[in-house]
Protein backbone atom coordinates (compact mmCIF):
# COMPACT_ATOMS: atom_id res chain seq x y z
CA UNK A 1 0.00 0.00 0.00
CA UNK A 2 2.96 2.40 0.88
CA UNK A 3 6.37 2.44 0.25
CA UNK A 4 7.27 3.17 4.08
CA UNK A 5 5.51 3.26 7.07
CA UNK A 6 7.95 5.61 8.81
CA UNK A 7 5.79 6.92 11.34
CA UNK A 8 1.79 6.72 12.70
CA UNK A 9 -0.27 9.89 12.92
CA UNK A 10 0.99 10.00 16.52
CA UNK A 11 4.84 9.98 16.20
CA UNK A 12 5.25 6.48 16.90
CA UNK A 13 7.89 3.98 15.04
CA UNK A 14 5.90 1.33 12.60
CA UNK A 15 7.61 -1.36 10.89
CA UNK A 16 6.89 -1.78 6.89
CA UNK A 17 5.78 -5.41 6.99
CA UNK A 18 3.99 -4.92 10.36
CA UNK A 19 2.04 -1.91 8.71
CA UNK A 20 1.17 -4.01 5.74
CA UNK A 21 0.08 -6.83 7.71
CA UNK A 22 -2.17 -5.13 10.21
CA UNK A 23 -3.90 -3.06 7.43
CA UNK A 24 -4.77 -6.26 5.32
CA UNK A 25 -5.91 -7.91 8.00
CA UNK A 26 -8.70 -5.19 8.69
CA UNK A 27 -9.61 -4.66 5.11
CA UNK A 28 -10.01 -8.88 4.29
CA UNK A 29 -11.41 -9.05 7.83
CA UNK A 30 -13.82 -5.63 6.59
CA UNK A 31 -14.79 -7.36 3.34
CA UNK A 32 -15.70 -10.28 4.72
CA UNK A 33 -17.99 -8.34 7.50
CA UNK A 34 -19.75 -6.77 5.01
CA UNK A 35 -20.66 -9.23 2.99
CA UNK A 36 -22.46 -11.05 6.37
CA UNK A 37 -24.58 -7.71 6.48
CA UNK A 38 -25.38 -6.44 3.18
CA UNK A 39 -26.73 -9.34 1.69
CA UNK A 40 -29.86 -9.03 3.41
CA UNK A 41 -30.51 -6.11 1.16
CA UNK A 42 -30.18 -8.11 -2.31
CA UNK A 43 -32.68 -11.02 -1.55
CA UNK A 44 -34.92 -8.71 0.37
CA UNK A 45 -37.76 -9.15 -2.42
CA UNK A 46 -37.63 -12.86 -1.89
CA UNK A 47 -37.44 -12.43 2.35
CA UNK A 48 -40.44 -9.98 1.91
CA UNK A 49 -42.98 -13.31 1.47
CA UNK A 50 -40.87 -16.05 3.26
CA UNK A 51 -40.74 -13.98 6.36
CA UNK A 52 -43.95 -12.08 6.63
CA UNK A 53 -47.81 -12.80 6.44
CA UNK A 54 -49.58 -13.10 2.90
CA UNK A 55 -50.40 -10.01 2.04
CA UNK A 56 -50.36 -7.00 -1.18
CA UNK A 57 -46.28 -7.12 -2.77
CA UNK A 58 -45.73 -2.87 -1.40
CA UNK A 59 -46.33 -4.23 2.70
CA UNK A 60 -43.96 -7.33 2.38
CA UNK A 61 -41.44 -5.07 1.00
CA UNK A 62 -42.31 -2.53 3.77
CA UNK A 63 -41.82 -4.46 6.56
CA UNK A 64 -38.67 -6.53 4.64
CA UNK A 65 -36.93 -3.04 4.60
CA UNK A 66 -38.16 -2.28 7.96
CA UNK A 67 -36.81 -5.43 9.91
CA UNK A 68 -33.50 -4.45 7.64
CA UNK A 69 -33.70 -1.12 9.53
CA UNK A 70 -34.55 -2.37 12.86
CA UNK A 71 -30.68 -4.35 12.38
CA UNK A 72 -29.49 -0.63 12.56
CA UNK A 73 -30.98 -0.27 16.11
CA UNK A 74 -28.63 -1.80 17.64
CA UNK A 75 -25.22 -0.06 15.84
CA UNK A 76 -25.28 2.77 18.33
CA UNK A 77 -25.11 0.38 21.36
CA UNK A 78 -22.42 -2.11 19.37
CA UNK A 79 -20.64 1.15 18.43
CA UNK A 80 -20.94 2.50 22.32
CA UNK A 81 -19.80 -0.73 24.16
CA UNK A 82 -17.53 -2.19 21.43
CA UNK A 83 -16.12 1.05 20.72
CA UNK A 84 -15.12 1.44 24.48
CA UNK A 85 -13.87 -1.92 24.69
CA UNK A 86 -11.57 -1.00 21.59
CA UNK A 87 -10.52 2.23 23.22
CA UNK A 88 -9.59 0.30 26.95
CA UNK A 89 -8.70 -3.53 25.81
CA UNK A 90 -7.80 -2.73 22.22
CA UNK A 91 -8.85 -2.50 18.75
CA UNK A 92 -7.91 -6.08 18.52
CA UNK A 93 -10.20 -7.72 21.03
CA UNK A 94 -13.04 -4.95 19.29
CA UNK A 95 -12.18 -6.37 15.85
CA UNK A 96 -12.21 -10.00 16.87
CA UNK A 97 -15.40 -9.61 19.00
CA UNK A 98 -17.46 -8.02 15.88
CA UNK A 99 -16.28 -10.79 13.12
CA UNK A 100 -17.41 -13.17 15.12
CA UNK A 101 -20.54 -11.60 16.25
CA UNK A 102 -21.59 -10.53 12.81
CA UNK A 103 -21.35 -14.76 11.66
CA UNK A 104 -23.64 -15.90 14.33
CA UNK A 105 -26.14 -13.26 13.00
CA UNK A 106 -25.75 -13.94 9.29
CA UNK A 107 -26.09 -17.96 9.42
CA UNK A 108 -28.69 -17.79 11.56
CA UNK A 109 -30.65 -15.88 9.03
CA UNK A 110 -29.99 -18.68 6.21
CA UNK A 111 -31.24 -20.73 8.69
CA UNK A 112 -34.46 -19.41 9.78
CA UNK A 113 -37.69 -21.75 8.72
CA UNK A 114 -40.55 -19.55 6.99
CA UNK A 115 -43.39 -18.12 7.96
CA UNK A 116 -45.06 -20.78 6.48
CA UNK A 117 -43.39 -23.65 8.35
CA UNK A 118 -43.56 -21.90 11.77
CA UNK A 119 -45.68 -18.74 11.65
CA UNK A 120 -44.61 -15.64 13.59
CA UNK A 121 -41.64 -16.97 15.04
CA UNK A 122 -40.27 -16.71 11.69
CA UNK A 123 -39.85 -12.47 11.57
CA UNK A 124 -38.97 -12.51 15.36
CA UNK A 125 -36.05 -14.93 15.12
CA UNK A 126 -35.09 -12.65 11.49
CA UNK A 127 -35.17 -9.46 13.77
CA UNK A 128 -33.12 -11.23 16.15
CA UNK A 129 -30.14 -12.24 13.79
CA UNK A 130 -30.93 -8.47 12.20
CA UNK A 131 -29.73 -7.14 15.95
CA UNK A 132 -26.85 -9.85 16.27
CA UNK A 133 -25.43 -8.25 12.80
CA UNK A 134 -26.45 -4.77 13.60
CA UNK A 135 -24.53 -4.97 17.02
CA UNK A 136 -21.37 -6.41 15.49
CA UNK A 137 -21.76 -3.94 12.48
CA UNK A 138 -21.74 -0.73 14.74
CA UNK A 139 -18.65 -1.81 16.56
CA UNK A 140 -17.03 -2.67 13.40
CA UNK A 141 -16.77 0.09 11.16
CA UNK A 142 -15.43 2.33 14.20
CA UNK A 143 -12.91 0.13 15.39
CA UNK A 144 -11.71 -0.72 11.48
CA UNK A 145 -11.85 2.62 10.66
CA UNK A 146 -9.27 3.86 13.82
CA UNK A 147 -6.98 0.71 13.46
CA UNK A 148 -6.13 1.53 9.71
CA UNK A 149 -6.03 5.31 10.34
CA UNK A 150 -3.69 5.16 13.28
CA UNK A 151 -1.15 2.26 11.29
CA UNK A 152 -0.95 5.40 8.71
CA UNK A 153 1.75 8.08 8.30
CA UNK A 154 0.71 11.42 8.18
CA UNK A 155 0.56 11.91 4.81
CA UNK A 156 -1.04 8.87 3.86
CA UNK A 157 -4.04 8.84 5.85
CA UNK A 158 -6.35 9.51 3.35
CA UNK A 159 -5.14 6.77 1.42
CA UNK A 160 -4.84 4.09 4.06
CA UNK A 161 -8.23 4.89 5.42
CA UNK A 162 -9.64 5.01 1.79
CA UNK A 163 -8.98 1.11 2.00
CA UNK A 164 -11.00 0.51 4.76
CA UNK A 165 -13.97 2.25 2.99
CA UNK A 166 -12.78 0.34 -0.29
CA UNK A 167 -13.41 -2.71 1.84
CA UNK A 168 -16.84 -1.94 2.91
CA UNK A 169 -17.70 -1.48 -0.45
CA UNK A 170 -15.71 -4.31 -1.31
CA UNK A 171 -18.27 -6.74 0.82
CA UNK A 172 -21.35 -5.01 -0.79
CA UNK A 173 -19.93 -6.35 -4.26
CA UNK A 174 -19.47 -9.57 -2.69
CA UNK A 175 -22.84 -10.08 -1.45
CA UNK A 176 -24.06 -8.21 -4.32
CA UNK A 177 -21.90 -10.86 -6.81
CA UNK A 178 -22.42 -13.48 -5.07
CA UNK A 179 -26.79 -12.69 -4.97
CA UNK A 180 -26.35 -12.15 -9.24
CA UNK A 181 -24.46 -15.49 -9.53
CA UNK A 182 -27.04 -17.57 -7.63
CA UNK A 183 -29.94 -15.79 -9.38
CA UNK A 184 -28.42 -16.64 -12.76
CA UNK A 185 -27.22 -20.38 -12.36
CA UNK A 186 -30.60 -21.08 -10.49
CA UNK A 187 -33.97 -21.26 -11.83
CA UNK A 188 -36.19 -18.17 -9.94
CA UNK A 189 -38.30 -21.08 -8.24
CA UNK A 190 -35.22 -22.39 -7.19
CA UNK A 191 -33.65 -19.48 -6.07
CA UNK A 192 -37.28 -18.68 -4.09
CA UNK A 193 -37.05 -22.07 -2.93
CA UNK A 194 -33.77 -22.64 -1.41
CA UNK A 195 -31.37 -20.86 -3.05
CA UNK A 196 -31.35 -17.44 -1.59
CA UNK A 197 -30.11 -19.32 1.80
CA UNK A 198 -27.09 -20.11 0.86
CA UNK A 199 -25.38 -16.77 0.49
CA UNK A 200 -26.08 -16.37 4.06
CA UNK A 201 -25.08 -19.91 4.97
CA UNK A 202 -21.64 -19.14 3.61
CA UNK A 203 -21.09 -16.98 6.21
CA UNK A 204 -19.82 -19.93 8.40
CA UNK A 205 -16.99 -20.47 5.74
CA UNK A 206 -15.82 -17.44 5.64
CA UNK A 207 -15.43 -17.11 9.87
CA UNK A 208 -12.33 -18.90 10.53
CA UNK A 209 -10.66 -16.82 7.78
CA UNK A 210 -11.77 -13.78 9.17
CA UNK A 211 -11.16 -14.88 12.80
CA UNK A 212 -6.93 -15.89 11.68
CA UNK A 213 -6.24 -12.71 10.14
CA UNK A 214 -7.72 -10.62 13.10
CA UNK A 215 -5.85 -12.38 15.37
CA UNK A 216 -2.51 -12.13 14.35
CA UNK A 217 -2.19 -8.22 14.29
CA UNK A 218 -0.28 -5.61 16.58
CA UNK A 219 -1.91 -3.06 18.03
CA UNK A 220 -2.03 0.41 16.34
CA UNK A 221 1.66 2.82 17.25
CA UNK A 222 -0.99 5.26 17.81
CA UNK A 223 -3.07 3.29 20.53
CA UNK A 224 0.15 2.28 22.02
CA UNK A 225 1.46 5.10 22.47
CA UNK A 226 -1.87 6.84 23.91
CA UNK A 227 -2.32 3.85 26.29
CA UNK A 228 1.55 4.69 27.74
CA UNK A 229 0.99 8.33 28.31
CA UNK A 230 -2.63 9.10 29.72
CA UNK A 231 -1.58 12.23 30.54
CA UNK A 232 -2.10 13.61 27.30
CA UNK A 233 -6.18 12.96 27.76
CA UNK A 234 -6.18 16.32 29.53
CA UNK A 235 -5.00 18.30 26.28
CA UNK A 236 -7.96 17.77 24.63
CA UNK A 237 -10.74 19.82 25.74
CA UNK A 238 -13.32 19.36 23.63
CA UNK A 239 -16.36 17.33 24.78
CA UNK A 240 -16.46 13.81 23.55
CA UNK A 241 -20.30 14.54 22.88
CA UNK A 242 -19.46 17.59 20.60
CA UNK A 243 -17.32 15.74 18.50
CA UNK A 244 -19.60 12.88 18.08
CA UNK A 245 -22.68 15.68 16.72
CA UNK A 246 -20.17 16.74 14.14
CA UNK A 247 -19.31 13.00 13.05
CA UNK A 248 -23.21 12.31 13.41
CA UNK A 249 -24.01 15.37 10.59
CA UNK A 250 -20.90 14.56 8.52
CA UNK A 251 -21.87 11.18 8.32
CA UNK A 252 -25.48 12.02 7.08
CA UNK A 253 -25.45 12.28 3.23
CA UNK A 254 -22.21 9.41 3.33
CA UNK A 255 -25.17 6.92 4.66
CA UNK A 256 -28.26 7.97 3.08
CA UNK A 257 -26.15 7.97 -0.19
CA UNK A 258 -25.10 4.41 0.63
CA UNK A 259 -28.03 2.77 1.58
CA UNK A 260 -30.28 4.45 -1.27
CA UNK A 261 -27.57 3.83 -4.02
CA UNK A 262 -26.30 0.43 -3.24
CA UNK A 263 -29.32 -1.19 -0.86
CA UNK A 264 -32.43 -0.01 -2.34
CA UNK A 265 -31.41 0.64 -6.14
CA UNK A 266 -32.18 -3.23 -7.56
CA UNK A 267 -35.36 -3.11 -5.87
CA UNK A 268 -35.93 -0.07 -8.08
CA UNK A 269 -34.56 -0.76 -10.72
CA UNK A 270 -36.69 -4.13 -10.93
CA UNK A 271 -39.72 -2.13 -10.01
CA UNK A 272 -39.65 0.87 -12.28
CA UNK A 273 -36.56 0.66 -14.73
CA UNK A 274 -38.16 -2.59 -15.82
CA UNK A 275 -35.08 -4.54 -15.11
CA UNK A 276 -35.07 -8.10 -14.58
CA UNK A 277 -33.78 -9.48 -10.47
CA UNK A 278 -30.34 -10.91 -12.74
CA UNK A 279 -30.21 -7.68 -14.33
CA UNK A 280 -30.66 -5.46 -11.84
CA UNK A 281 -28.09 -7.37 -9.27
CA UNK A 282 -25.55 -6.99 -12.05
CA UNK A 283 -25.95 -3.49 -12.72
CA UNK A 284 -26.06 -3.02 -9.27
CA UNK A 285 -22.94 -5.01 -8.93
CA UNK A 286 -20.90 -3.26 -11.67
CA UNK A 287 -21.36 0.17 -9.79
CA UNK A 288 -20.13 -1.55 -6.61
CA UNK A 289 -16.84 -2.40 -8.82
CA UNK A 290 -16.56 1.00 -9.68
CA UNK A 291 -16.82 1.93 -6.33
CA UNK A 292 -14.36 0.12 -4.50
CA UNK A 293 -12.22 0.65 -7.23
CA UNK A 294 -11.99 4.26 -7.29
CA UNK A 295 -12.51 4.54 -4.03
CA UNK A 296 -8.97 4.39 -3.02
CA UNK A 297 -7.92 7.29 -5.68
CA UNK A 298 -9.84 9.41 -4.34
CA UNK A 299 -8.20 8.59 -1.07
CA UNK A 300 -4.61 9.63 -2.32
CA UNK A 301 -6.08 12.51 -3.96
CA UNK A 302 -7.32 13.82 -0.64
CA UNK A 303 -4.00 13.65 0.99
CA UNK A 304 -2.62 16.38 -1.83
CA UNK A 305 -5.49 18.72 -1.90
CA UNK A 306 -7.37 18.20 1.08
CA UNK A 307 -10.20 16.42 2.73
CA UNK A 308 -12.69 19.32 2.53
CA UNK A 309 -12.74 20.25 -1.42
CA UNK A 310 -13.65 16.33 -2.21
CA UNK A 311 -16.47 15.77 0.18
CA UNK A 312 -18.19 19.46 -0.60
CA UNK A 313 -17.60 18.08 -4.24
CA UNK A 314 -19.45 14.55 -3.05
CA UNK A 315 -22.30 16.95 -1.67
CA UNK A 316 -23.25 19.39 -4.29
CA UNK A 317 -22.73 16.53 -7.12
CA UNK A 318 -25.96 14.68 -5.14
CA UNK A 319 -28.12 17.91 -4.85
CA UNK A 320 -27.70 18.35 -8.30
CA UNK A 321 -27.52 15.25 -10.50
CA UNK A 322 -29.70 13.12 -8.24
CA UNK A 323 -32.97 13.99 -9.46
CA UNK A 324 -32.29 14.02 -13.23
CA UNK A 325 -30.38 10.41 -12.77
CA UNK A 326 -33.44 8.57 -11.06
CA UNK A 327 -36.05 10.04 -14.03
CA UNK A 328 -33.56 9.09 -16.52
CA UNK A 329 -34.57 5.22 -15.27
CA UNK A 330 -38.03 5.53 -13.57
CA UNK A 331 -39.93 5.13 -16.81
CA UNK A 332 -38.63 2.02 -17.69
CA UNK A 333 -34.79 2.35 -19.10
CA UNK A 334 -32.60 -0.04 -21.11
CA UNK A 335 -30.03 -1.86 -18.66
CA UNK A 336 -27.00 -0.11 -20.42
CA UNK A 337 -28.27 2.93 -19.66
CA UNK A 338 -29.15 2.05 -15.75
CA UNK A 339 -25.41 0.95 -16.09
CA UNK A 340 -24.13 4.04 -16.81
CA UNK A 341 -26.10 5.97 -14.45
CA UNK A 342 -25.02 3.19 -11.51
CA UNK A 343 -21.47 3.82 -12.44
CA UNK A 344 -21.84 7.43 -12.31
CA UNK A 345 -23.21 7.60 -8.57
CA UNK A 346 -20.28 4.76 -7.97
CA UNK A 347 -17.84 7.32 -8.84
CA UNK A 348 -19.98 10.37 -6.40
CA UNK A 349 -19.86 8.20 -3.13
CA UNK A 350 -16.14 7.18 -3.96
CA UNK A 351 -15.88 11.13 -3.75
CA UNK A 352 -17.13 10.96 -0.28
CA UNK A 353 -15.54 7.44 1.13
CA UNK A 354 -12.36 7.80 -0.08
CA UNK A 355 -11.08 10.90 2.19
CA UNK A 356 -14.31 10.00 4.57
CA UNK A 357 -12.83 7.48 7.08
CA UNK A 358 -9.46 9.38 7.32
CA UNK A 359 -11.57 13.07 7.59
CA UNK A 360 -13.79 11.62 10.53
CA UNK A 361 -10.96 9.74 12.32
CA UNK A 362 -8.89 13.11 12.18
CA UNK A 363 -11.96 14.68 14.03
CA UNK A 364 -10.93 12.86 17.37
CA UNK A 365 -7.79 12.57 20.17
CA UNK A 366 -7.00 8.71 19.67
CA UNK A 367 -7.57 8.04 23.44
CA UNK A 368 -11.58 7.96 22.55
CA UNK A 369 -11.73 7.69 18.70
CA UNK A 370 -13.37 4.85 18.87
CA UNK A 371 -15.90 5.02 21.96
CA UNK A 372 -17.19 8.20 20.30
CA UNK A 373 -16.61 8.07 16.30
CA UNK A 374 -18.42 5.14 16.41
CA UNK A 375 -21.41 6.73 18.63
CA UNK A 376 -21.60 9.48 16.03
CA UNK A 377 -21.34 7.33 12.69
CA UNK A 378 -23.76 4.80 14.06
CA UNK A 379 -26.50 7.07 15.44
CA UNK A 380 -26.48 8.91 11.66
CA UNK A 381 -26.11 5.44 10.49
CA UNK A 382 -29.62 4.44 12.35
CA UNK A 383 -32.07 7.38 11.79
CA UNK A 384 -30.80 8.33 8.56
CA UNK A 385 -29.10 4.91 6.55
CA UNK A 386 -30.77 1.84 8.04
CA UNK A 387 -34.13 2.95 7.50
CA UNK A 388 -33.49 4.48 3.75
CA UNK A 389 -34.71 1.71 2.05
CA UNK A 390 -37.87 1.81 4.24
CA UNK A 391 -38.49 5.40 3.68
CA UNK A 392 -37.26 5.21 -0.22
CA UNK A 393 -40.03 2.85 -0.66
CA UNK A 394 -42.70 4.35 2.04
CA UNK A 395 -42.05 7.74 -0.18
CA UNK A 396 -43.26 6.47 -3.13
CA UNK A 397 -46.08 4.43 -1.78
CA UNK A 398 -47.15 8.15 -0.17
CA UNK A 399 -46.78 10.41 -3.08
CA UNK A 400 -47.37 7.75 -5.99
CA UNK A 401 -43.80 9.29 -7.62
CA UNK A 402 -40.63 7.17 -8.02
CA UNK A 403 -38.94 10.24 -8.07
CA UNK A 404 -39.77 11.17 -4.05
CA UNK A 405 -36.38 8.99 -2.89
CA UNK A 406 -34.64 11.73 -4.24
CA UNK A 407 -35.55 14.35 -2.16
CA UNK A 408 -34.20 12.60 0.78
CA UNK A 409 -31.08 12.35 -0.93
CA UNK A 410 -31.20 16.29 -1.78
CA UNK A 411 -31.97 17.01 1.88
CA UNK A 412 -29.11 14.36 3.07
CA UNK A 413 -26.52 16.59 0.83
CA UNK A 414 -27.37 19.83 1.92
CA UNK A 415 -27.25 19.23 5.77
CA UNK A 416 -23.99 17.78 5.20
CA UNK A 417 -22.39 20.05 3.42
CA UNK A 418 -22.67 22.64 6.07
CA UNK A 419 -21.31 20.53 8.52
CA UNK A 420 -17.98 19.80 6.23
CA UNK A 421 -17.85 23.52 5.86
CA UNK A 422 -17.45 24.14 9.80
CA UNK A 423 -15.12 21.88 10.26
CA UNK A 424 -11.30 22.32 10.10
CA UNK A 425 -8.90 20.79 7.22
CA UNK A 426 -7.45 18.73 9.22
CA UNK A 427 -5.47 16.60 6.17
CA UNK A 428 -2.06 17.58 6.95
CA UNK A 429 -1.99 17.47 10.82
CA UNK A 430 -0.72 14.97 13.16
CA UNK A 431 -3.20 12.96 14.91
CA UNK A 432 -4.45 14.23 18.47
Amino acid sequence: MAKTLARSGQGAAAPEGEGRRAVAAAVIGNILEWYDFAIYGYVATIIAHKFFPPGDEVSGLLATFATFGIGFAARPLGGILIGRMGDTRGRKAALLLTIFTMAIGTVGIGLIPSYEVIGVLAPVLLVLCRLLQGFAAGGEWGGATAFIVEWAPRNRRGYFGSWQQASVAGGLLLGSGTAALFSTLLTPDQMDAWGWRIPFILGIILLPVGLYMRANIDETPAYREARAEPVAQARVRTPGWVLAAKAFGFTILWTVSYYVILYYMPTFTQKYAGLSRTESLWSNTLGLVVLAVVIPLMGLLSDRIGRKPMLLACCVAFVVLTYPLFAAMSGGAPLLTVMAIQIVFGIMIAMFSGPGPAAIAEIFPTHSRSTWMSTGYSLAVTVFGGFAPFIATWLISTTGSPLAPTFYLIAAGVVSAVVIALLPETAHDDLA
